[in-house]
């Protein structure tokens, strides 16, 4: 496990050492796997985990349905709402179903409209690990809906590198910092031999060098 003053550390370097912009860019950490063979899909990660600060950038979130999940969806805000009928036109139109799978980071489905999104549009989302989280009728997703807002999905394949978005250049580095804690300790907790299985860590903003933080 690493010290959140190391972490810290890391973060404030990466961001010294970064040419100045006049925009705000994003904080990505890199993880490097050792010692796990990723051809196992038990070895695989497939995590959502919570930021406690989240990422520091607006997070694309689709919801499927009709009736009472649209009109939740709607008073929390979310970006697109998809009803039978349009999945079913999406499903004829693969470009215009890619462009939705590309835009929106995670998808909310009610229960109802699963079989309709796996028929027309999981040859679209599952290869991108975008296949929506089911939703029981009588489900309020509000609270879900402001949980994924600062949530980050890992889904590795049979890679053993893989980035993740931890914030950005606006965020202090303190946030920042507890971030990476917290993605740090979700990934650790899922390998079979914990910190063992990692090789190196790095922290980088957009366009910035690389800080080695493990």
């Amino acid at each position: 496990m690493v010290e959140r003053a190391r972490i810290l550390d890391a973060v404030n370097t990466a961001i010294e050492k970064a040419p100045k912009r006049k925009f705000s860019e994003s904080v990505d950490i890199t993880i490097n796997l050792k010692n796990i063979d990723m051809a196992q899909p038990k070895n695989r990660i497939d995590e959502t985990i919570l930021l406690p600060h989240g990422t520091g950038k607006k997070v694309g979130i689709a919801v499927l349905g009709k009736g009472d999940i649209t009109t939740q969806a709607k008073e929390a805000g979310v970006d697109l709402i998809i009803g039978p009928e349009e999945i079913e036109r999406l499903g004829g139109e693969p470009r215009e179903a890619r462009g939705v799978a590309s835009s929106y980071r995670f998808f909310l489905a009610e229960t109802g409209v699963m079989p309709l999104v796996g028929r027309w549009l999981g040859p679209r989302l599952g290869p991108r690990g975008r296949m929506p989280l089911p939703i029981a009728s009588g489900t309020d997703i509000r609270p879900i809906v402001e949980r994924l807002r600062n949530s980050v999905k890992i889904r590795t394949k049979d890679k053993k590198l893989f980035h993740v978005k931890v914030g950005t250049t606006e965020m202090p580095p303190e946030q920042i910092a507890e971030n990476i804690d917290a993605v740090m300790k979700r990934v650790e907790s899922v390998l079979e031999q914990g910190p063992m299985n990692i090789r190196s860590v790095f922290v980088k903003t957009t366009m910035g060098p690389a800080e080695r933080l493990v």
